[in-house]
């Protein structure tokens, strides 16, 4: 049994990986302040209440864009599920993907791990769209090379910053209006209109700019939290991939 980790900024995910299916996930706030102790006492419980124990992890894969949280992640791993954890993009788990950008060694983890996953369960050409803290579009071509992408603001950022800096607008959901009238009666309703359609309409430009510079044709791949809620209202996604991250640490890991 694999027990896969992604580190992202505001979360940690942990996923049990059995031949390949994921059999049981759980998330927790990322605090790199958390220690290995903490996070064992927590697995422990979750993997009870699935019926699994932590003798059941034979092997352990660690992704990260939270360098300061990794060491604790390491000694949870050593200490208490017995195993050296492989980190995905070191020795001996080698990226196995051509990153033809600028900067190889500055692409955050979570980007590769998604485009060797996308490019294993997706043909051709792909735009890859996660929606974190960052919304992050990559695009893979053909061969599976990583070939670059976008960072932009996640929506929550987005509205977190817009509440800080106005100080009458109020705290909203994020949701998608109760209708697709754009033209907002109330404060509260403006701003969600401002927030969900804004946020489609940079979606679908983005996604449109990328397709015109590849000159290909493209699959969008979407990926995220909010993945499903945008889907419901843009017909920009070809398919929706929850897993992605874990998946792809899963075939990193496969590869050994």
């Amino acid at each position: 049994m694999l027990l896969a980790v992604d580190a992202g900024n505001t979360n940690v995910v942990f996923a049990l990986v059995d031949a390949g299916e994921i059999r049981a996930r759980w998330r927790i706030a990322t605090d790199p302040r958390r220690t290995a102790d903490e996070y064992a006492v927590w697995l422990n419980q979750l993997l009870g209440l699935e019926g699994f124990a932590m003798r059941d992890v034979e092997a352990v894969i660690i992704a990260t864009v939270v360098p300061r949280a990794l060491h604790n992640l390491e000694v949870l791993s050593s200490k208490y599920f017995k195993v050296t954890p492989m980190i995905a993009g070191q020795p001996p788990v080698a990226w196995g993907i051509e990153l033809d950008v600028s900067e190889p060694a500055s692409v955050g983890a979570d980007r590769v791990v998604n485009a060797i996953a996308a490019h294993h369960l997706y043909n051709g050409d792909l735009v890859v769209i996660d929606f974190g803290t960052a919304t992050t579009f990559d695009v893979v071509d053909y061969s599976g090379a990583y070939k670059g992408g976008i960072i932009a603001p996640g929506i929550n950022l987005s509205l977190d910053a817009l509440v800080s800096a106005a100080a009458k607008l109020p705290r909203i959901a994020i949701a998608a209006p109760e209708d697709r009238s754009v033209i907002g009666r109330t404060t509260e309703a403006q701003m969600q209109i401002g927030v969900f359609w804004g946020y489609v309409a940079m979606i679908e430009g983005l996604v449109q700019r990328m397709r015109a510079e590849i000159g290909r044709p493209v699959k969008v791949i979407s990926t995220g939290g909010l993945a499903v809620l945008f889907d419901q209202h843009t017909d920009i996604f070809d398919a929706i991939a929850p897993d992605l991250t874990i998946q792809g640490l899963a075939l990193m890991h496969g590869r050994i």
